[in-house]
């Protein structure tokens, strides 16, 4: 049974900072690429950050560039996401995906989020 987990999310004052994690079982994750989405209140889903499966590149949106920092321990099963400097726009539901190659395809696993606020 395939599962992702996130955890780390809460609230956190303008500047401040948070690290969330998400903890994947059921599939083999080392061959799995990670991204993190967020999904504000009346807006879309974006990509935040995403990285692949060995860990060598990352690549981020635009407007976390130089705060949040995505990495992963393979040998742990999990995926972070250490944000700094956090903004009140960076208030939203963040949201970890899976995606890697089966004999069935592609395939994306979804987490269930974890809810970020930042406010004063």
């Amino acid at each position: 049974q395939v599962q992702l987990v996130e955890s780390g999310g809460g609230l956190v004052q303008p500047g401040g900072s948070l690290r969330l994690s998400c903890v994947a079982s059921g599939f083999t994750f080392s061959n799995y690429a990670m991204s993190w989405y967020r999904q504000a209140p009346g807006k879309e889903r974006e990509l935040v950050a995403a990285i692949t499966s060995a860990g060598k590149k990352t690549n981020y949106a635009d407007s976390v560039k130089g705060r949040f920092t995505i990495s992963r321990d393979n040998a742990k099963n999990t995926v972070y996401l250490e944000m700094n400097s956090l903004k009140l726009e960076d208030t939203a539901v963040y949201s970890c995906k899976a995606r890697g190659g089966t004999v069935h395809g592609v395939m994306d696993y979804w987490g269930k989020g974890t809810l970020v606020t930042v406010s004063s």
